[in-house]
């Protein structure tokens, strides 16, 4: 399967570690033989429509900082150069979340939809900012357009509530969805101020580059965006929530939260309303979870109440959730 890589930052290369410690058990388990044939960073690209030899690229990355270096030949293809002109089945957009405007990953996911390219992506921009129009240009140019890892990294909430969950009405959902948000509540709590906790967190290299994205609660906002629309079937995006993120939270509030058996959390919702805020929760309920641990709690007719908790971060995480959506596609190309 030819793959255009989209962004070469920790969860790419932790992707494509995974494709060269798992290529024997991939094909034999899976017939999945990944060949990535394009690949680009921040600095340059590297292209070889025969495949590119894996080891080396990660080689090249690690000691000269960009995949610029893989050959003599210095190459500036951008992600849009190598769509229009490499062949290829799958399209992995990992760029960096915007929600502005949501490129360039966002012109990356059109464009392949478009060279009918198969898309995976953990880039929560586009999906935030134009979910629907989206699933509808996927399904116009009969695609496949999967995003597992947007949600919970390698934790599989999106698939657990579409799958496991079949035939069920799931009425209402509520959800811890960013790990950083809850390592600093749950710092606070065991007695840091914010500043403090914040910087501890900063250290740990928890916090986005741009620190409003968890702190203002966007990247819970976005993730309950696609939530909403995969699992409840709306059509909503970012401006729809209502959202208030953890920065007006004061030790006092947290103090108040303990005398009731309760933590402050960072809570987003869908009941009747779309909302990201933080809210006490009582110490005794399965969402009550610390450090970067997130929990979702899906509330359906008939089954009542049923909690998922996992890791909601990081590049291997990440990375195996790319992996399954690779799998599905891979499945259902054979199925055609």
């Amino acid at each position: 399967m030819r793959i255009i890589l989209c962004g070469f930052g920790v969860v790419g290369q932790s992707l494509v570690k995974l494709f060269v410690s798992r290529s024997e058990d991939l094909y034999a388990k899976y017939g999945l033989k990944p060949r990535v044939v394009g690949v680009f960073d921040s600095r340059g690209s590297a292209v070889d429509q025969s495949g590119l030899d894996l080891e080396k690229l990660i080689d090249t990355k690690k000691k000269t900082g960009t995949v610029k270096n893989y050959s003599k030949t210095k190459n500036a293809l951008s992600g849009i150069d190598m769509i229009k002109n490499l062949d290829a089945e799958v399209l992995i957009e990992t760029t960096a979340s915007n929600y502005k405007d949501a490129e360039p990953g966002m012109s990356h996911i059109t464009n392949a939809m478009k060279h009918k390219m198969h898309v995976i992506s953990v880039n929560k921009g586009p999906l935030a900012l134009a979910f629907p129009s989206l699933m509808e240009l996927a399904t116009y140019n009969q695609v496949m357009f999967k995003f597992s890892g947007t949600v919970g990294g390698g934790t599989p909430i999106l698939d657990y509530a579409k799958n496991s969950l079949r035939g069920e009405r799931i009425t209402s959902f509520a959800g811890i969805l960013n790990g950083t948000t809850n390592y600093i509540l749950t710092n606070m709590t065991n007695g840091l101020s914010f500043d403090e906790a914040l910087q501890d967190a900063k250290k740990k290299g928890y916090v986005e580059a741009d620190e409003s994205l968890d702190l203002d609660g966007l990247d819970a906002a976005a993730k309950l965006v696609i939530l909403a629309n995969w699992i409840m079937d709306m059509k909503v995006t970012m401006p729809d929530i209502d959202c208030t993120g953890i920065r007006t939270v004061t030790t006092s509030d947290i103090k108040n939260a303990a005398k009731n058996k309760c933590a402050v959390k960072l809570i987003a919702s869908c009941n009747k309303e779309l909302k990201v805020s933080p809210i006490e929760v009582p110490i005794d309920d399965p969402l009550c979870v610390n450090g970067t641990l997130n929990a979702i709690a899906f509330t359906s007719e008939h089954s009542g109440t049923q909690t998922i908790i996992g890791r909601g971060a990081g590049g291997i995480e990440t990375a195996s959730s790319i992996l399954r959506d690779l799998l599905d596609i891979r499945k259902e190309i054979a199925r055609i």
